[in-house]
């Protein structure tokens, strides 16, 4: 099974030795997105606006490996506030609808953003 690195300019680069997204046979693994623009400045405000650019930044690495976050399977959401989880859990209805992938959500000593997701999609190639 050969893996194919997966970059885009419609999302933030990331933060180091890293690729946005890596596609392993059916998978789409996607780092962790963060709520930086695509000339890598955070996006300042309230957590509801630094969530909306984390999760339109992991639909952008999704869309450039061929899928969308309808694919998800498996997301990870990390917290630097865990007071910010209810926000975040109607954030995260909007964005995966009615068929929410599995999740697990932690408490994180993120470097200066609130949040911060990365996800495991499921697009069949056969």
């Amino acid at each position: 099974m050969a893996k194919r690195v997966i970059r885009t300019s419609n999302a933030a680069p990331p933060g180091g030795p890293y690729s946005q997204a890596v596609v392993a046979g059916d998978f789409v693994h996607l780092a962790g997105a963060t709520p930086h623009r695509t000339d890598r400045s955070l996006v300042e405000g309230t957590f509801a606006e630094q969530a909306r650019a984390t999760f339109d930044n992991l639909a952008a690495v999704a869309e450039a490996a061929g899928a969308s976050l309808a694919d998800a399977v498996r997301v990870g959401v990390y917290l630097r506030d865990l007071g910010d989880f209810a926000e975040m859990n109607e954030l995260f209805g909007e964005y995966f609808g009615a068929e929410p992938p599995a999740r697990t959500t932690l408490q994180a000593d993120l470097p200066g953003f609130a949040i911060e997701i990365d996800a495991v999609l499921y697009r069949p190639t056969g």
